[in-house]
């Protein structure tokens, strides 16, 4: 499956299970903004707002067009902040992205909002890419967002509620002991790279190491993930994605750290690997700490089981799109 980098950083959709069945050993690498993906959101974390002055933000150009059946490629990004890229997407995976939520906070809407598969090719106006190129990452990323919110509604027609549920949430904690994590090292203010204004190249494939930069990778059946210079916060969003369900960042841990993390895949509630086909000879050792017991043993932060308000999206109108 391949990769592109897109804002100065590279981002991989999850929905990748598909392709993976057909392999008896699969080796993912991933470099994850994790602000720059949907993230399962509590209450108290919010997704992009645009202010009630100015119109929301929107693509100069896009063209959207149904995937080729049987092509397995996927991609999503794009080389830099002025061109936004997705390739054998759903509309719903779309939605996610653009209302920064995971799919089980998505309700309503007809069923092939999450089978039918499109590509969409968008370009931002020069001059707003040139501004956006200024803007710190996260920044960046949600005027993004908001476009795709824009792409949404004027090419599917798309309209939406927001709703708050009380759901099974975990808590993210510091466990007896301690955290082991390391403080990350202060930026240097004068290194663009950090601001992801110099791209990263696509050939890295999981060797980038910039401030801010999550790595995943996930061969034979374990999972591989290394973070340098990440807040709280995304731990908490990768931990989600994992488990499929919130987690909200209570540790009180307010600086941003360097951390590695190694599971067993297929431990966890999804997100992870597939398994290789039953019955073949290279079916991958799932042996191994479940992520629960590598958080704690590994990083001195546990998961609490609770419940909490999570903020929903329910789908009130939505259209298939005219292709162009």
């Amino acid at each position: 499956m391949a990769s592109r980098c897109f804002a100065g950083k590279l981002v991989f959709p999850r929905k990748f299970h598909d392709a993976a069945i057909a392999l008896t050993t699969l080796v993912v690498l991933i470099v994850l903004t994790l602000v720059t993906i949907p993230r399962a959101r509590a209450q108290s974390q919010s997704a992009p707002v645009q202010s009630t002055a100015a119109p929301r933000p929107s693509f100069e150009v896009a063209s959207i067009k149904r995937h080729p059946p049987g092509d397995n490629t996927s991609r999503f990004g794009g080389p830099d902040i002025s061109r936004f890229s997705a390739t054998n997407v759903t509309v719903k995976f779309l939605i996610e992205f653009a209302y920064h939520v995971e799919d089980f906070q998505i309700s309503g809407g007809p069923s092939w909002i999450a089978y039918d598969k499109f590509d969409v090719d968008a370009k931002v106006e020069d001059s707003i890419a040139g501004q956006m190129q200024k803007l710190p990452v996260t920044q960046q990323s949600d005027q993004l967002k908001l476009m795709v919110q824009s792409l949404l509604a004027d090419r599917f027609k798309l309209s939406v509620s927001h709703a708050t549920k009380e759901l099974p949430i975990f808590a993210l904690v510091v466990a007896k002991g301690g955290p082991k994590l390391t403080e990350a090292a202060a930026p240097d203010a004068t290194d663009n790279s950090a601001r992801g204004t110099s791209p990263a190249s696509a050939e890295n494939h999981g060797t980038d190491t910039r401030p801010g930069r999550v790595v995943f990778s996930a061969r034979d059946g374990q999972v591989n993930v290394t973070a340098k210079a990440t807040p709280m916060t995304d731990m908490a969003t990768l931990l989600s994605r994992q488990l499929r369900r919130p987690v909200l960042d209570q540790t009180g841990l307010k600086a941003t750290y360097d951390w590695a993390l190694q599971w067993a895949a297929g431990t966890g509630l999804g997100g992870g690997p597939l398994p290789a086909v039953p019955g073949s000879a290279d079916a991958p050792d799932f042996s191994g700490p479940s992520i629960f017991t590598a958080l704690q043993e590994q990083l001195g932060l546990r998961l609490e089981s609770t419940k909490g308000p999570v903020d929903t999206i329910v789908i009130d109108h939505i259209e298939e799109p005219s292709e162009n």
